[in-house]
């Protein structure tokens, strides 16, 4: 027990809501939001699995980090796990600040595929 039981709670709920948001924003045709949504479900789920090794942070690159060293090189998430999360980010970079550079509307379906896969492993590894 880490005491943030709850916060684990919120951040997976967050996670499967951003999924969802992520498929039904692809589907009319916001690509450069979906893949944001996306890539804060993988964020979500990250943040719960840290915070199940009572690791609290907030910075997304503190995040993306922490996954790394303790989740992927320990080999308890895999190795495509990882390179899912940092291409979601720049993604995301992509969706949200890009101005005249877009997320296509593969590079959408994609991030939501690598998104759920990525929300699915993280459960699989907190049961």
């Amino acid at each position: 027990m880490t005491g943030y039981e709850l916060e684990i709670a919120a951040n997976l709920e967050r996670a499967e809501e951003s999924l969802c948001a992520a498929r039904e924003l692809a589907t009319a045709g916001f690509h450069d939001i979906a893949a944001s949504r996306a890539y804060y479900a993988a964020f979500y789920a990250a943040t719960a699995a840290l915070l199940g090794e009572g690791l609290e942070l907030s910075k997304h690159s503190g995040v993306i980090s922490s996954v790394h060293q303790q989740l992927v090189k320990t080999g308890r998430l895999d190795k495509e796990h990882g390179k899912h999360l940092n291409w979601l980010f720049e993604l995301r970079n992509v969706g949200d600040y890009g101005v005249t550079v877009h997320v296509s509307s593969e590079d959408a379906e994609q991030a939501i595929q690598a998104a759920g896969g990525f929300v699915a492993a993280i459960k699989g590894l907190m049961r």
